[in-house]
């Protein structure tokens, strides 16, 4: 037993698909509660989506602030080259397109909920105060998602040398993603609570 156990979770594919089929499980549970595929039960897949992949996001932002940002200049030179060439390119990866589908699904979601429109007009068109507060967050979100892809990405492919640049543009570069970085980080925390009390204060 321990074999089986150990061999699934040594293999992170494997864990991710056995984790799933146990998602599945659960949301078809949630599924045959709700007793119909309505707009109720989709609101809940993507809040769980958006939930999932924020986490990614969110995490690998406060790790690269955290720790990878803060330790580099504490690493040997022999070895910073395991971090740019091999860590940081996947850990980027998996960051860039978390923060695409974390966007993707927040917007469906509110489109679900009926205040997309009013939400992005914080709540101007309404005079809801639930609409301006999670209107708020969605603006922090947007923001921190477009850095993502205009800045730090584009700026960390010439930084790590995915892109062929002079030694002074990579200077420049990987300051540049650095600030945006630190930017989303300044945001994210605002954002969250927009994000984790809304639902609590307002239902």
């Amino acid at each position: 037993m321990s074999n089986l156990v150990s061999g699934l979770l040594s293999n992170l594919r494997n864990t991710v698909i056995l984790s799933s089929i146990i998602t599945l499980v659960v949301v078809g549970g949630y599924l045959q509660h709700a007793g119909a595929l309505d707009a109720t039960f989709m609101q809940a897949v993507l809040r769980f989506l958006h939930l999932v992949f924020g986490i990614m996001w969110i995490g690998l932002l406060y790790y690269f602030n955290f720790v990878q940002l803060r330790k580099m200049p504490e690493i040997p030179a022999e070895l910073k080259p395991a971090v740019s060439k091999y860590i940081a390119p996947e850990a980027l990866f998996w960051f860039r397109w978390a923060a695409l589908f974390t966007w993707v699904a927040g917007v469906l979601l509110a489109y679900n909920r009926g205040y997309l429109f009013d939400a992005f007009a914080l709540g101007l068109t309404s005079g809801n105060p639930q609409h301006s507060f999670i209107g708020l967050g969605m603006w922090l979100a947007t923001i921190m998602f477009f850095n993502v892809w205009v800045f730090i990405w584009p700026n960390q492919k010439i930084a790590l040398g995915i892109v062929e640049a002079d030694a002074d543009a990579k200077a420049k570069a990987a300051k540049t993603a650095m600030l945006f970085s630190r930017l989303n980080t300044f945001l994210s925390i605002p954002m969250l609570a927009t994000m984790g009390m809304n639902q609590t204060i307002f239902g």
